[in-house]
This record gives C-alpha cells, sequence and structure tokens, in this order.
C-alpha cells in the first residue's frame, strides 16, 4: 500500500464503550478512514462484504460468539482484508487460534494509541504484527522453533462456553452452572444448546463423553451423565 494512502479501516467489538473509544481514536489518526463497526459475526461478514475495509480490528469474544469463526470467514471471503485482533485474551491457546485462522496482527486492548496505529499500518502493508505482550510467542509459533502450539479442545467455542462445558462435563446441572458463572437458567440452556450443536453431540449425554474424554471436567465430573438440560 502507498505510503500516503488512505486505510479503511472497521471496528468489531461488542463491548458499546470500547468500541466507541477505538473508533474515535481511528478518527484522529492520519490516512485512517473509518467505514464501519460491528458487534457480531454476522454483521462484521456483512460489513466487510459491503464496505471492503483494508484492515478490520476484531475483538475476540463476541457476546458470546466467536471472533475466531468470525476471523476464519473474513479471511476466506475477502482475503485482501487483514484481520487485526484487538482482544482482552492474552493466553496462547487464542493467540494461536487467532494465527491459524489468518489474522495478522494480535494486540492487547492495553495497547497504546501508538501500538494500535502502528499495527494499521503495518497489517495493511502486508506485513504481520504481534503486540510486545506476545510477540516472543508468535515468533516461536511462526519459527517452529517452539514446535507444535499447545492445542485447546473444541477451538471453535467461546471462553464462555468452554467455561459451560466443563461445569456440564462435572455433572452439574443448569441451575448450578448458573449459580456458578452468575447467568440466568435459560442463559446457561442457551450456552448448552449452543455446545451441542457447535460439536455435533446428539444430546447432552454425548456431549458429556464427549468433554471428558477431552480433559474436561477432572476429576470432580461424578455425577449422572443423564442430567436434564
Amino acid at each position: 500500500m502507498p505510503h500516503d494512502a488512505r486505510i479503511r479501516v472497521a471496528v468489531v467489538d461488542d463491548h458499546p464503550l470500547f468500541r466507541r473509544g477505538i473508533m474515535s481514536l481511528l478518527e484522529t489518526l492520519e490516512n485512517v478512514d473509518l467505514v464501519g463497526d460491528a458487534a457480531s459475526p454476522d454483521a462484521a461478514i456483512e460489513l466487510v462484504t459491503d464496505a471492503a475495509p483494508d484492515v478490520v480490528l476484531m475483538d475476540l469474544d463476541l457476546a458470546g460468539e466467536s471472533g475466531i469463526d468470525a476471523t476464519k470467514s473474513i479471511t476466506r471471503r475477502s482475503p485482501d482484508t487483514a484481520v487485526l485482533v484487538l482482544t482482552m485474551l492474552g493466553d496462547d491457546q487464542s493467540l494461536f487460534a487467532a494465527m491459524r485462522a489468518g489474522a495478522r496482527g494480535y494486540l492487547l486492548k492495553t495497547a497504546s494509541a501508538r501500538e494500535v496505529e502502528r499495527a494499521i499500518h503495518a497489517v495493511a502493508d502486508g506485513e504481520v504484527l504481534f503486540g510486545a505482550d506476545v510477540a516472543a510467542r508468535a515468533v516461536s509459533y511462526l519459527s517452529g522453533s517452539a514446535g507444535r502450539p499447545p492445542e485447546r479442545p473444541f477451538p471453535e467455542l467461546t471462553d464462555r462456553e468452554t467455561e459451560v462445558l466443563d461445569l456440564v462435563a462435572r455433572g452439574l446441572d443448569n441451575g448450578s452452572i448458573a449459580r456458578t458463572l452468575v447467568l440466568t437458567s435459560k442463559t446457561v440452556r442457551n450456552y448448552v444448546y449452543g455446545i451441542i450443536g457447535k460439536l455435533g453431540a446428539p444430546d447432552r449425554s454425548a456431549l458429556i463423553v464427549m468433554a471428558r474424554e477431552a480433559g474436561f471436567g477432572g476429576s470432580r465430573a461424578t455425577a449422572d451423565t443423564n442430567a436434564p438440560h
């Protein structure tokens, strides 16, 4: 991209205050045009299709939906759009999942305005850029010196879905899970149905077996696998 070319940027984040804050920052940056914002994967894909941004700033946890899935869809449908992850998730699993999905950059939300600006220009120019907090691990992964990255079972699940699945694997019913995570029983039920759908389990009992075989639940998974939905 020419040095003086304007960079079209879209923001995907489900937290209204943060989204407005980052949009306000983008409006102050030289050679950057804000072309839209979205709060869900479906809205993000529609935005990219309609606005054709050069760069998408992508959160990874979108109100219970997966920014990883959104990144994968965007990079597949619009390979000229660079996805720059901007998230609170600094763990290896999230980093490597984002890289496998096609993200060209990864910053934590603690990054400074200058770091965000630099990263936008870098990924728009075709570079790969990672924040200082995650750079060493990313370089090790890209160079192969660290071997295979640690695999997270069921990477298609969001962090919240992973939490719910672990409690399901322990044999907790929806009410107990709701109390543990400070959610409503209806919300937990929706999470469980969503997890069953994503993993292709025929029912809750089969889901518990799948989860325990993948290492969820640990030694505390003692309850009957016929727990109700």
